[in-house]
């Protein structure tokens, strides 16, 4: 067995005391279905996160089933060897070789999946299964369990009871382990690297695709498999626009240049934003509103520790943002009436971070039974403030178009938390000598 899987099956292992712990039971976890893009070409295929985090396995047509009983089992069902398949796709594993390779009990074809699931049913006290995620999925769980129903003439019994298997996965998901940590640093170092390399190659006059190309090269050049996301390449007004994806503006002087993007590595998620001069120097208002933004994830970043709770960055980052909105006259007022009217949402109205993981908004809640879950050591969060300035009567000419965040990737330590993507430069004297030297 290849030793990086050891995390896959102490996983296994985990859900599986987990289901005994609730009274036993089965689980079925199937992977993510191939896309059609067009006609007959395929999306490039991704699994299902919540499948791969418990298999390591990437090919489709895949399901993992989970026994919890007297004597515990993981079971893959995936597609047999053929090899004339394997001419037009690629390698396929088959049910021997992946079952030795990737540490399962037992391994079958997937085509002898609907009959077999009929069989381990049977006499089971509980289907552990998401519903709701997937109906094609829901329609065939459904129609399975009305074929062991159908047995109950020669004695056996149906499961009475479906539980969300979701719900155990996320609460594992939020604390990563040795094996996930050190992928997310290396994702982290990736990006960081090709955001240093896009503020070399911008410049005013090139597209902002130009500068999307630099960070899909140094994404790839350096091992890993795809963008994250779709990345936000967005200058001059398109920096106020949250979620901007078009990348096809041509980049002025005076403009700031606002990225959003990281890298996914061996299924994990990096997520970095920077904002800088498009021209190598902030102007007057530029820099302030920059610094302000630098200190409200300061601020932000000191907050986070295990023990606190999830909210404490996000208030500690809107503290710092409210008083230098006041003290800049882009609002009015009180610092603690701007924070309780909520009149900072006009230039910060998203929050200062999400988890982040297997899916760049990964799994996991931010709330136990209504209070804000307190931060653990091993839990990995993005700390993202921003601000952002459209044209309005009331907002002096010189701060419009300003769009600024700021996003750094922090694992949660008992003391603190350690910033994994800090290489990607954010001061302003850094950047502006980057720019400066990459120009010279």
């Amino acid at each position: 067995m290849n030793p990086p899987y050891a995390a896959f099956i102490d996983r296994r292992r985990r859900v599986l005391a987990h289901m005994q712990q609730a009274g036993g039971g089965v689980a079925v976890i199937p992977t993510a279905p191939e896309v059609i893009r067009n006609r007959d070409a395929h999306y490039p295929y991704r699994p299902d996160s919540y499948f791969h985090y418990l298999t390591g396995f990437d090919e489709p047509e895949a399901v993992l089933v989970l026994i919890a009983g007297d004597t515990p089992r993981s079971i893959l069902f995936c597609r047999e060897k053929d090899e004339e398949r394997e001419i037009w796709d690629g390698y396929r594993w088959g049910p021997p070789a992946a079952c030795e390779h990737f540490g399962f009990d037992e391994a079958h074809p997937v085509a002898e999946f609907d009959l077999r699931l009929t069989d381990l049913l049977g006499d089971q006290p509980t289907v552990f299964f998401a519903m709701g995620q997937d109906a094609g999925w829901d329609r065939r769980l459904i129609d399975t369990l009305g074929r062991v129903r159908e047995k109950v003439r020669t004695g056996i019994a149906a499961p009475g009871a479906i539980q969300d298997i979701h719900s155990v996965l996320d609460e594992m998901r939020l604390v990563k382990d040795a094996h996930e940590q050190d992928i997310m640093r290396r994702a982290a170092r990736i990006s960081a690297d090709a955001h240093a390399r896009a503020m070399r190659a911008t410049a005013p006059g090139r597209f902002e695709y130009e500068i999307e190309a630099e960070l899909l090269h140094a994404f790839r050049r350096a091992g890993a498999q795809a963008p994250a996301y779709a990345s936000i390449v967005a200058s001059g007004p398109n920096a106020c626009v949250l979620h901007y994806v078009s990348n096809d503006r041509r980049m002025q002087a005076g403009d700031l240049l606002l990225i959003d993007a990281g890298c996914e590595l061996d299924g994990y998620a990096s997520d970095i934003t920077r904002t800088f001069p498009v021209s190598g120097r902030f102007n007057g208002p530029q820099r302030d509103v920059y610094s302000l933004v630098l200190d409200a994830q300061r601020a932000a970043a000191e907050a986070t520790r295990a023990g606190v709770p999830w909210n404490a960055p996000h208030d500690a980052a809107v503290a710092v943002l409210a008083q230098g909105l006041v003290d800049l006259g882009l609002l009015s007022g009180s610092v603690d009436a701007v924070i309780e009217n909520g009149d900072y949402r006009r230039f910060y109205m998203h929050r200062t971070g999400h988890w982040l993981g297997r899916d760049v908004h990964d799994a996991g809640d931010y709330k136990q039974r209504g209070d804000w879950r307190p931060l653990e050591a091993g839990m990995m969060l993005t700390i993202e403030p921003g601000c952002y300035i459209r044209p309005a009567d009331d907002v002096p000419e010189a701060f419009w178009h300003i769009g600024v965040r700021i996003e750094d990737d922090a694992l949660v330590t008992d003391s603190g938390c350690e910033l994994i993507s800090a290489d990607a430069p954010k001061a302003i004297d850094d950047i502006e000598a980057l720019m400066r030297d990459a120009r010279s």
